[in-house]
């Protein structure tokens, strides 16, 4: 009768803790796909596209300091949920200086724009070079972005640490994690709803919710730092033990595949919201989250397929459908298929989940308990890391250094949109001021495209010509990865006996 009493006396305690986690959550993912999703699509309708690539690799670039940051400061000197909630407040501040920085940016392009007309001496190809290194409010942008990122990036563990020493059992963690997919998902459709997709506003969404973020971290329940008192561990820090698994000739394939296989992600995540835009969806930002919404479900059957398919299959397949993904991308440019294009973005739910999803439960399986940590950290620095860094290079045709050429090409494949600008304008002039639509009509955009019939065919058909260019390299790269896996990765470790998430540890793991 006691243990009855006590539960029921529990159970409302739990629930605000779990509530307030999930919310956290929520404007965690909110907060980022409010404005990264869709980044591309802004920066190319305001004559940016120069510094798109730029933009979006300062996403790995965080992402490969924030584990620094938080194992020599915030776990060891600071309450969890206020460096947390510090981070944001700063990233906030930062993200509202953002919109004023790019209208300068997007100002010097139009003006460079009409100046070249006027002297007969416009080439797209000579415009976004000159861009890139004249117009230096588009640079001061690109580092702005950068700084918000390395405030936003360290959150992400952060975050996972305050919900982990707080909820009842990791049983609840899907249920609390899965709200970030919703916040996703819910800020895509926001911009959709407000035709914000190619608009600045975007950071201004952003901005609000971080800083919303950033005061709710306050209210979150005390999490010390889980090092305090801990001498530094310098083999920790730096994941010694982690690259230890590299020597297992199994794992030193799936790391490397997995970085590989970034090269070519890099690609969906910096140019299809540009895409989209340019193939006639007026509010891209929430046909992505087509993309999401199968993430949850596919998210659900992993350990089904886990068990069944086991790791080596289950990798291929998502490895494949990136493959069939990019090759869908490509034919419905010239073709312009609507369903081709909606077929390719709900494909992200098995891309995402049965690669990234499947190769965190085999790292978990193949590590120690002492290094489980170390290893999962190093494959989000091999992956998100390095992998996206070199990818964003490649997809921007940029340079290592600015003396390594990273445009790698196959023929005219992988070559840059260069008649985008030209074609960007068009469009824009056809499509005029954006009339004021109903939450179904907003809604139905997610699945319609249209574009004016008086956007000049010539420029039309180039473009879309370049596109599907563009989309058959990232195609080329992954089958590459693929065929490299399936022929060099024979792992027989037992996936029936494997720890699925949320679900306790197998004996003498």
């Amino acid at each position: 009768m006691n243990d009855t009493a006590q539960a029921a006396t529990a159970e409302p305690r739990k629930s605000p803790i779990v509530m307030l986690l999930s919310a956290m959550m929520f404007l965690q993912f909110f907060a980022w796909g409010a404005w990264f999703a869709t980044l591309s699509a802004a920066m190319d309708t305001h004559l940016l596209g120069a510094f798109i690539g730029g933009a979006y690799e300062a996403a790995p670039i965080a992402a490969i300091f924030a584990p620094l940051f938080l194992g020599l400061i915030a776990d060891r000197f600071f309450a969890s949920e206020k460096v947390m909630g510090v981070l944001m407040l700063i990233g906030g501040v930062i993200m509202l200086m953002i919109p004023g920085v790019a209208e300068s940016a997007s100002a010097f392009a139009a003006e460079s724009a009409d100046t070249m007309r006027a002297a007969g001496t416009y080439e797209p190809a000579a415009f976004l070079e000159m861009q890139s290194t004249e117009n230096t409010s588009g640079k001061t942008l690109v580092w702005m972005i950068l700084g918000y990122l390395l405030c936003y990036m360290p959150t992400l563990g952060l975050g996972n640490t305050i919900a982990f020493t707080h909820i009842p059992s990791q049983d609840e963690f899907p249920k609390i994690r899965v709200w970030g997919t919703i916040g996703w998902i819910v800020a895509g459709l926001t911009l959709g709803i407000l035709g914000w997709s190619a608009s600045y506003n975007i950071f201004w969404l952003g901005a609000g919710s971080s800083l919303a973020l950033g005061l709710l971290c306050f209210a979150l329940p005390h999490t010390p730092p889980p090092l305090h008192g801990q001498p530094m561990d310098v083999r920790s820090l730096f994941m010694v033990d982690a690259f230890k698994l590299l020597a297992n000739w199994n794992f030193f394939v799936f790391a490397v595949c997995s970085t590989l296989i970034c090269i070519p992600l890099a690609y969906y995540y910096g140019m299809t919201a540009t895409y989209l835009n340019q193939t006639g969806f007026a509010e891209p930002g929430a046909t992505m989250t087509v993309g999401q919404m199968s993430e949850i479900f596919f998210m659900l059957l992993i350990p089904f397929f886990f068990r069944r398919l086991g790791v080596k299959i289950m990798i291929l397949v998502g490895m494949a459908c990136w493959v069939v993904r990019y090759m869908l991308f490509a034919y419905a440019a010239t073709e312009q298929t609507t369903w081709m294009l909606l077929l390719a973005v709900a494909l992200h739910g098995i891309c995402y989940d049965f690669f990234f999803v499947t190769g965190f439960m085999y790292t978990d399986q193949k590590a120690s308990k002492a290094i489980r940590g170390q290893a999962q950290g190093l494959l989000v620095f091999l992956t998100q890391g390095i992998g996206m860094f070199f990818g964003y290079r490649i997809m921007a045709g940029g340079s290592l250094f600015g003396k390594i050429p990273l445009a790698l090409t196959f023929g005219d494949y992988g070559k840059q949109v260069t008649s985008a600008p030209q074609y960007v304008e068009a469009l824009g002039a056809a499509r005029g001021e954006a009339e004021a639509s109903s939450f179904l009509e907003t809604f139905t955009k997610m699945f319609s495209r249209d574009i004016p019939e008086s956007v000049d065919a010539g420029i039309l058909s180039e473009t879309m010509g370049q596109w599907q260019d563009f989309w058959i390299s990232p195609a080329i790269m992954a089958a590459a990865i693929f065929v490299l896996f399936a022929v060099a990765f024979w792992d027989r470790t037992k996936t029936s006996d494997a720890t699925s998430p949320g679900e306790p540890e197998a004996a003498g793991e």
